[in-house]
């Protein structure tokens, strides 16, 4: 691995971390579509359901904020520890964030257990919401920890070159809630619950397979049980306040978009904009985890050349890293503005709801060509350990979509409310280009091969 990183071409080696990382993020949206996509088609109460898995949507991607505080944190610092040929202190890096994790995931595990009913109401559950919200809820959240580990540790397999295993945990687990969901919500008419244990088991074999990696022989870097040493929790932490705050942020923001739904959406209009949303959300999803995965994949290139002193690689791997990314965020603009349908008809076939998810799809997608280097740079920053930068520029982006979401509804209804994300996502990245092509390269500039990071 380190050869590679050290000498072999830029376009081959993001492009050799990219893919199976960008393939992998897709295949984990399964896990939240599979689930949607099946609730939708429960005769009856499909709908409502739906909208009650939708509310729980961002409050359980909240949670899972958690792995990535210490998976995103401490992943960019190995691969730093490795450009510098310290492999000893990259290992206990690995060793002491699966003892930080495992311990996090259960304390999250209990609190979320003990907040969740006024959560789901705070949050935007409305009365005929609420029993579906709260029987998914309640399931999901008994798998906290499997997600967690999983999710989390898998990071560390992909920062030492493993891609290829990293996307096979995730499509273990993804396979497995594909076929487990409908035998549990139909089959064994377990209807919500189906939904959740299905996904629950499904995120206990992906966590099997990806600490059985890390404390076997195969891989570079594993896992001992030692007392973990302070000094790396304080910066994993550091550095992981950022992707944690990042993704927590983002699940704010739509817990506050269904909260402003409810609050001006009129009964059964609010009710039918949360399942509209709900289907949305699902969509984007399917743009920013594999952007997501492209990005985030790529920092093992970013982090571990920043660790040797290389802002020519640097250089080169951001730019390859942009272009894959607008390529395939060009191709989903596309299908969003114009096939949406084929998306939406897999939730539901009610022409009501089909025709006002097609509008506000077309909406919310419009700012999805800039997305790309908002992503690549916030995350470079972030696989370097410039974790200042990446904060601020991912706050100022959600700054705007908080100030839109408040203002749009009172001043122009609660159907304007999806002009929040095409105004974030175009403010955004525009300051972030501009960050980066003047701060960012100045930092390059002065980069030399003897920098200590840490």
């Amino acid at each position: 691995m380190t050869t590679r990183l050290d000498s072999d071409d830029i376009r081959g080696l993001v492009l050799g971390l990219a893919l199976p990382s960008m393939v992998a993020q897709f295949v984990s949206v399964l896990y939240s579509i599979v689930d949607r996509m099946y609730i939708g088609n429960i005769a009856v109460i499909g709908e409502t359901a739906l909208a009650g898995v939708g509310v729980c949507g961002p409050i359980l991607t909240m949670i899972s904020a958690f792995a990535s505080l210490i998976g995103i944190g401490g992943g960019p610092l190995v691969s730093i520890r490795l450009g510098q040929k310290r492999e000893r202190d990259a290992e206990d890096i690995v060793s002491d964030c699966f003892i930080f994790l495992s311990v996090i995931s259960v304390l999250v595990m209990g609190l979320s257990f003990l907040l969740k009913d006024r959560l789901l109401l705070w949050f935007g559950a409305s009365e005929a919401v609420f029993p579906y919200a709260d029987e998914y809820m309640s399931w999901y959240l008994s798998g906290t920890v499997f997600a967690l580990l999983s999710t989390g540790m898998n990071q560390f397999i992909i920062c030492q070159g493993y891609s290829g295993t990293a996307m096979r945990s995730v499509l273990l687990g993804a396979v497995l809630n594909i076929v487990l969901d409908p035998i549990f919500i139909f089959v064994f008419s377990m209807d919500v619950k189906g939904a959740a244990i299905a996904t629950v088991l499904s995120q206990l074999a992906s966590c099997i397979y990806v600490l059985g990696f890390l404390f076997g022989p195969k891989t570079r870097l594993r896992i001992h049980i030692r007392r973990p040493a302070l000094r790396n929790f304080k910066n994993v932490c550091r550095l992981g306040l950022t992707p944690f705050l990042i993704i927590a942020f983002d699940n704010v923001m739509l817990i506050s978009l269904n909260a402003m739904i409810t609050k001006y959406g009129a009964g059964a209009e609010g009710d039918m904009l949360l399942s509209c949303n709900t289907i949305l959300q699902s969509f984007m999803l399917i743009i920013t985890m594999p952007l997501g995965g492209i990005t985030g994949g790529t920092q093992t290139i970013l982090g571990y050349n920043y660790g040797a002193g290389r802002p020519d690689r640097i250089r080169q791997a951001q730019r390859y890293i942009m272009v894959l990314g607008f390529v395939f965020c060009l191709i989903m603009f596309i299908i969003a503005q114009t096939v949406p349908d084929i998306f939406i008809r897999i939730f539901t076939r009610d022409v009501e709801y089909i025709e006002l998810t097609r509008q506000i799809t077309r909406i919310y997608t419009l700012g999805v060509l800039l997305l790309p280097f908002q992503y690549a740079i916030t995350d470079g920053f972030t696989g370097m350990g410039i974790f200042k930068y990446a904060f601020a520029l991912s706050a100022w982006r959600k700054i705007i979509y908080f100030a839109c979401v408040f203002l749009i509804p009172p001043a122009f209804g609660v159907r304007s409310i999806f002009y929040c994300e095409p105004l974030s996502d175009t403010i955004g990245p525009i300051v972030s280009i501009v960050v980066y092509m003047t701060l960012g390269q100045r930092l390059l500039r002065r980069l030399s091969p003897d920098r200590e990071n840490g």
